[in-house]
């Protein structure tokens, strides 16, 4: 099964989406967008820059986990991993969300 986009509406009306991979596991977070139609443009972001190692700032957080972000072409933050055990499994990250990153966008009630 292919990966896919999941785009959410929170309790206070913004809006966020998750890729996952095809066994349903979060590959990758978004920020909270306040339209629909900001959060979808998100999504064709996420898709645009996805395939394209040079988008993937790899980074350690203070407790020393490795995680990523993809950015954009103009380094806004499309969206975050969550934090791996070690450096081969981020990388194990990036490539799935290369590898999910065109799959189809649902909306969650």
């Amino acid at each position: 099964m292919a990966g896919y986009y999941e785009l959410k509406q929170a309790t206070d009306g913004q809006y966020h989406f998750t890729l996952k991979a095809g066994n349903h596991e979060v590959i990758l977070s978004s920020e909270r967008y306040t339209t629909r139609s900001a959060a979808e443009n998100g999504i064709e972001s996420c898709r645009a820059n996805s395939g394209n190692d040079a988008r993937y700032d790899r980074k350690t957080a203070k407790n020393g986990q490795p995680f990523f972000n993809l950015k954009a072409g103009n380094g806004q933050v499309i969206g975050s991993s969550e934090m791996y055990s070690s450096e081969a499994a981020r990388e194990n990250g990036i490539q799935s969300v290369k590898t999910n990153g065109q799959g189809p966008m649902k909306f969650k009630e």
